[in-house]
């Protein structure tokens, strides 16, 4: 999962792509970059680490420009690695900068073309290259000296039919202009705004619209599956559909989990579609467990509070804060290693055991993914003193892989996959756990007559992945590369990688 970020802009645009950047961290903990266009020269920075440790004076001094675009990474495969900091850049043609959320489920058929049909070389692992590379070829093929709006579009047509999966993505070519794009399912997010200054119209295209919100400028449209969205350096936009039959298929789990409760995407607000999630879930524990001896509900913080203080509401049961948050830990299921996973989990939460002593306790999460952090939290629980610890997600299981970018890890680490919820249940060792049904999940999302979404990509849940390109072969390779073993041999190698270069 990634944030992307660009701006057009009247004025130096470099303090604008680092706000965006610090308000899409939550999309990418493990790099950072940007890139602005000064007239037709270009200045970089990127490296690994967080927004705030990769950016300083110096660098922000020489990201120079009224035009740049911005991204924040973390590693799909598991491993981190600054070779793979975006945003990208290839030199043929006209000089194109790329940032890129997503992932191609094509990418090694792509990675031989682009080497043996295009003449094009690919420097590292990452699809966001290829994906670049694709587009500069298709570009390249309009044979033009100077190229406009037209050009761009018919580029783009290019990568969708040759480009599958997962992908949203900002671009810039200097003295051009900026432009976003998504692929035909619209699986990841990506929307665009303007701002109006004394100096005429700025446009940003970012990830989510909470980066448009703290820069001052207005939400216009999310761009739309297989839309191309341009702006050129003078300010005027331009839109125009690149795809045959796209279908509006946005990934489930951004709702749920990843984006921010103060975005809103495809015309959902996050907060809102979080907030029915807690009341679909109470209903279904009036329904199924109408006898219940809950005591107090309390959130694992922070993305189930919404769900949490709506649940609590309608089984007119007390909500409390029980866990206090260390905030400067990361994300534990992206994590690289089960036993780092294990040892952040009590660095990140602590128990409040006052609201949990002699208490039936309902903790309330909005998913389960591994287990290993919900297996600890319920333990904290009992160790605070709590007299019976019941367990809420409000997701359902979560028993297949993610193919369009979201690191989760392979299929056999999944906790629920080819387990029933009893065995889940046994599993965490809680005295009761309550999921999410799949079609109540989709119905607080989707609400019917506020979204234009025609339905959703629920493949971690139900296993049916909506580009129906995802075969058994595919995923039994995702298996072997993102299963811990392979993810540690790989951090072993980029070690030893790194110790040869320093020497």
């Amino acid at each position: 999962m990634c944030g992307i970020v660009g701006i057009v802009g009247k004025q130096p645009v470099n303090q604008f792509l680092y706000d965006a950047l610090l308000v899409l961290q939550h999309r990418g903990q493990d790099a950072a970059g940007i890139v602005t266009s000064d007239g037709d020269k270009l200045h970089m920075r990127k490296d690994a680490g967080l927004t705030r440790d990769v950016f300083g004076n110096r660098h922000m001094l020489q990201l120079s420009g009224n035009m740049g675009v911005g991204h924040v990474r973390y590693p799909t495969a598991g491993v981190s690695s600054s070779a793979e900091a975006q945003p990208f850049y290839v030199n043929s043609p006209y000089g194109i900068v790329l940032a890129h959320n997503g992932n191609l489920t094509n990418a090694e058929e792509l990675k031989q073309d682009v080497f043996v049909q295009d003449l094009r070389h690919i420097n590292t692992a990452s699809d966001s290259e290829i994906l670049l590379n694709v587009f500069a070829h298709e570009l390249q093929a309009q044979d033009r000296l100077r190229i406009d709006e037209e050009d761009v579009f018919r580029a783009v047509e290019g990568v969708h039919r040759r480009c599958r999966g997962g992908y949203a993505a900002v671009a810039m070519i200097p003295g051009f202009g900026m432009f976003g794009f998504r692929d035909p399912y619209g699986i990841r997010p990506v929307v665009y705004g303007k701002r109006e200054t004394d100096r005429g119209t700025e446009y940003m295209i970012a990830s989510e619209s909470v980066a448009l919100d703290t820069n001052g400028f207005e939400l216009v449209d999310d761009i739309a599956p297989g839309e191309c969205v341009l702006v050129d350096v003078r300010g005027n936009l331009h839109r125009r559909q690149c795809a045959q039959q796209p279908v509006l298929s946005p990934c489930i789990f951004e709702f749920v989990y990843f984006a921010r409760p103060d975005s809103i995407i495809d015309n959902i607000s996050v907060h809102k579609s979080r907030s029915r999630m807690g009341k679909k879930l109470a209903a279904k524990i009036k329904r199924v467990w109408p006898e219940h001896d809950i005591d107090v509900v309390i959130p694992v913080p922070d993305t189930s509070r919404t769900a949490a203080l709506q649940l609590a509401n309608q089984l007119g049961v007390p909500y409390a804060e029980g866990f206090i948050k260390n905030r400067y830990i990361g994300r534990t299921f992206i994590m690289p290693g089960q036993q780092v996973r294990k040892k952040s989990v009590r660095q990140k939460l602590n128990a409040i055991d006052l609201e949990f002593r002699k208490k039936n306790v309902l903790l309330v999460d909005d998913s389960i993914v591994r287990g290993t952090t919900s297996q600890q939290i319920i333990q904290m629980a009992r160790d605070a003193g709590a007299k019976r610890v019941y367990f809420a997600s409000a997701a359902p299981p979560v028993r297949y892989p993610n193919v369009y970018g979201i690191d989760m890890p392979a299929a056999s680490e999944l906790i629920a996959h080819d387990r029933t919820e009893a065995d889940v249940e046994a599993e965490l060792g809680c005295d009761r756990l309550i999921y999410q049904d799949l079609a109540d999940l989709i119905e607080a999302i989707q609400k019917k007559g506020k979204s234009h979404v025609d339905r959703f990509d629920t493949s971690v849940f139900d296993g049916v992945y909506v580009t129906n390109d995802v075969t058994a072969d595919y995923l039994q390779a995702l298996e072997q590369v993102r299963n811990d073993d392979a993810k540690r041999q790989s951090r072993c190698e980029e070690t030893v990688l790194e110790l040869h270069n320093s020497v």
